[in-house]
């Protein structure tokens, strides 16, 4: 089969999108390619993001490819499938615009994960993949029975099928995902990092997928859930393509990058520069001088709340106590050059204690951000606790929520977030 891959050129104006707006490796669609591929599938994977690609440039390499099956994402990288723009604004007006030259079409992301009729009903897809979604677009793609397919939804007649519910891959035993030479050198973006000025070429890489905590505010339920790591050697390899072609630095996009002696030990002496994000309290002072070793030189670590009522709130379930917090991020700051704590705006938290708490840590050299609203992302246990199971107006719901229930915004926000209606509106004709 010929499948098209296709990462939308993505913009946010009007977004409440908390995420990065550099374009990124698309490593969702990577791993589709590498198992179709592999299974014999002609593979076009169009990254319109990193290439700067108008709609027009996309349906001219749709049609001299004449694609079987074309697949679009929801979300700009894998890297924020949990906190995605809750708009499907792009991803809508690009189906429209080449539903002739595209074959079947298939979404996958956060939105159809959460929520599959209403995204396929947005986005005018023949399907939309629940979950992890490389193995199932390579079930769809060696011709299964689309009824036979778990972590599927799809249109049967008037009516939408929707089979069981988000499905998790393997990932594990993932062999090292390759890019080509000209990507790794378009992609001039260091992901949060801080200490200096990019010379070469930056790019992400996935050590391990979800994980083994369920904070209330983290979209992962429906999808990168289960905690799995690959194996070091494979990383590893996959590292050394990426430095081969130029890359100084890497972002490991892992939802929580875990202690890893055999990985950090790998990477000491091999001169690459990489930013992770983790959770300060599973630190122990010498595995921090590992990570700094290791060519470490961005952490971003969730602290979320400056009490313990408001950690509990959280069901952070940290073994530390605030101060505790502070002094392992200082002891971070002595062996990783950019430390941030990570801050959410919770009501157990007293506005003179965060500010003395931050003007200590950055008398010290670490950043905390002013704490940001919460936003409650179907998926997560907040939006469960306030209007239970997402239904089909989910996004809308928790958008409206957000923008009636906070007067400022965070800093990377736009100013004057707009809602999921007038965001939407004519963007699927």
């Amino acid at each position: 089969m010929r499948v098209a891959l296709v990462n939308p050129n993505w913009s946010f104006e009007g977004s409440i999108y908390f995420g990065c707006r550099e374009p990124h490796l698309p490593l969702e669609l990577g791993w589709c390619r590498l198992l179709l591929e592999r299974e014999g599938h002609a593979v076009h994977l169009v990254d319109a993001h990193l290439f700067g690609l108008a709609t027009s440039d996309i349906r001219a390499e749709l049609s001299g490819f004449r694609p079987d099956l074309t697949v679009v994402t929801t979300a700009p990288t894998y890297l924020f499938w949990r906190c995605a723009p809750p708009e499907l604004r792009v991803p809508m007006a690009l189906v429209a615009a080449v539903r002739d030259v595209a074959g079947r079409m298939i979404a996958v992301g956060p939105h159809g994960s959460t929520t599959p009729k209403a995204a396929l009903r947005k986005l005018g897809t023949d399907g939309v993949v629940m979950g992890e979604c490389e193995e199932v677009v390579a079930r769809i793609a060696g011709g299964d029975d689309w009824e036979a397919i778990p972590g599927l939804a799809f249109r049967q007649g008037e009516d939408i099928r929707v089979n069981g519910g988000p499905q998790a891959a393997r990932f594990a035993d993932a062999p090292p995902l390759f890019w080509p030479d000209e990507w790794i050198a378009r992609h001039h973006h260091h992901h949060h990092r801080f200490d200096a000025r990019p010379q070469g070429p930056g790019a992400e890489v996935e050590a391990s997928r979800g994980c083994p905590y369920s904070c209330t505010f983290c979209a992962k339920e429906n999808f990168r859930d289960r905690y799995r790591r690959r194996d070091a050697g494979t990383i590893l390899a996959e590292i050394a393509r990426l430095q081969e072609q130029g890359a100084e630095y890497v972002y490991f996009i892992d939802e929580i990058f875990l202690p890893n002696r055999p990985l950090l030990e790998g990477l000491v002496g091999r001169g690459l520069k990489f930013g992770v994000q983790t959770r300060i309290d599973l630190w122990k002072p010498d595995m921090l001088e590992l990570l700094g070793r290791a060519g470490c030189v961005s952490i971003e670590a969730g602290v979320e709340s400056l009490t313990r009522e408001g950690r509990d709130v959280l069901a952070k379930n940290c073994k530390l106590e605030t101060e505790e917090l502070a002094d392992r991020l200082i002891e971070a700051k002595r062996h990783v050059p950019f430390v941030q704590a990570n801050l959410l705006a919770m009501p157990q938290d007293d506005a003179g204690l965060i500010e003395s708490w931050r003007d200590r840590l950055r008398a010290a050299g670490v950043w905390a951000n002013d704490p940001v609203p919460l936003f409650p992302y179907p998926g997560s246990p907040d939006y469960r606790r306030l209007w239970g199971l997402p239904d089909d107006d989910a996004w809308e719901r928790a958008v409206d929520h957000y923008l009636h229930t906070f007067a400022e915004f965070s800093d990377i926000q736009e100013e004057h977030p707009r809602s999921l209606a007038e965001l939407e509106a004519g963007a699927g004709r």
